[in-house]
């Protein structure tokens, strides 16, 4: 027999990912209509206004009370701090487990308890049930085109200032591991609001480019930039290359990274990719909710309206269902300490 903690996260994620693709239609219980039929569903976005992760909130938000029975009103509604950590206490925690609360948080607040120096142990990523995630995400590490880094070669030889968000977001992260892993003479400065802050001030020529940004959200939020070619891809970052990225001219940062045992640790850190738009809500709410919040979020991923919306917008959607999800999680959370130790160290400053 198998032991599933010896695979390799490409696999681990990549089996996962395939099963995804065949849909279970659950068939929503008599009395969800009557539940939720006049309510109002609170959707609690763990990032500030107008960035990649508000933007998919607020989008599935048009869809999502179309395919609740009942179809309750989805307010959107902004809780900022710790990383996502405040959001995910709030949502698992204080929120009523009725399942009128559902959140959206980052992938750096499902990873924090693993990786972060000082952890947040407000939110256990373990004790909520995911509703599924609307993009499996790849990571970007770009410049701007008045810097003179153009390639990520030329990153190794000379200092590029990256702009970072916080402990715990990928643009730190990521910035930070491959820095690590690579040799990569990044100058991460850190502090800003959130991606399209950083976008700002890599605008104003305050920052070079940004290492962690999602490929979803550069395009949503920057689409000029691309148009105009006014980007340069330094790397992609993922478990299996983007088509588009590579099409592109992207290159996959794995052939930066030499050895074995720092392409395992580097895994650990970019599996996160797998769940870059996560929905969850709190564990204790009735099970036959969780199964309706569940099948809508399914219904919504695969709804044309949705899908068209999210393609005006620039948006990637690439779902995993509620159920995979829970299991990537788990399979972060059981994975041998020594690895997680290295990972620590990778992302720190």
């Amino acid at each position: 027999m198998t032991d599933d903690r010896s695979m390799p996260w490409s696999r681990v994620l990549g089996s996962i990912a395939s099963g995804a693709v065949l849909i279970v239609a659950l068939v929503a219980p008599a009395d969800a209509y009557d539940f939720y039929a006049g309510k109002t569903v609170d959707l609690i976005v763990g990032n500030s206004p107008g960035g990649g992760f508000d933007i998919y909130a607020r989008t599935i938000a048009q869809h999502l009370g179309g395919h609740i029975p009942g179809n309750p009103a989805i307010v959107v509604k902004n809780m900022p701090g710790a990383g996502g950590a405040r959001a995910g206490h709030y949502i698992s925690t204080i929120s009523p487990k009725d399942g009128l609360t559902i959140g959206a948080i980052m992938p750096g607040t499902i990873m924090g308890p693993l990786l972060d120096e000082k952890p947040d142990m407000s939110f256990d990523p373990t004790k909520v049930d995911y509703l599924g995630t609307a993009n499996t995400g790849t990571y970007i590490c770009v410049t701007f085109d008045h810097s003179k880094t153009k390639t990520f070669e030329q990153a190794l030889t000379q200092k590029t200032i990256m702009g970072g968000i916080a402990a715990g977001n990928s643009t730190n992260d990521i910035a930070n591991l491959i820095k690590k892993m690579t040799g990569a003479q990044f100058d991460l400065v850190s502090g800003y609001k959130g991606t399209l802050d950083v976008a700002l001030a890599i605008e104003r020529g305050e920052l070079d480019g940004v290492c962690g940004w999602n490929w979803s959200s550069a395009k949503s939020q920057k689409p000029d930039w691309i148009a105009a070619h006014k980007l340069n891809f330094l790397a992609q970052i993922g478990l299996e290359p983007n088509a588009e990225l590579t099409g592109m001219g992207a290159p996959e940062i794995w052939r930066y990274i030499k050895s074995d045992e720092s392409r395992k640790v580097a895994e650990v850190v970019v599996s996160q990719q797998a769940f870059e738009r996560p929905y969850l809500t709190a564990q204790g709410a009735p099970a036959d909710r969780v199964a309706t919040l569940r099948a809508a979020f399914d219904a919504t991923m695969h709804d044309p309206q949705f899908l068209a919306d999210a393609g005006k917008l620039g948006i990637d959607v690439s779902s995993l269902p509620g159920a995979q999800l829970q299991e990537v999680v788990q399979k972060l959370y059981d994975t041998p300490k020594a690895i997680l130790d290295q990972a620590k160290r990778a992302i720190r400053p």
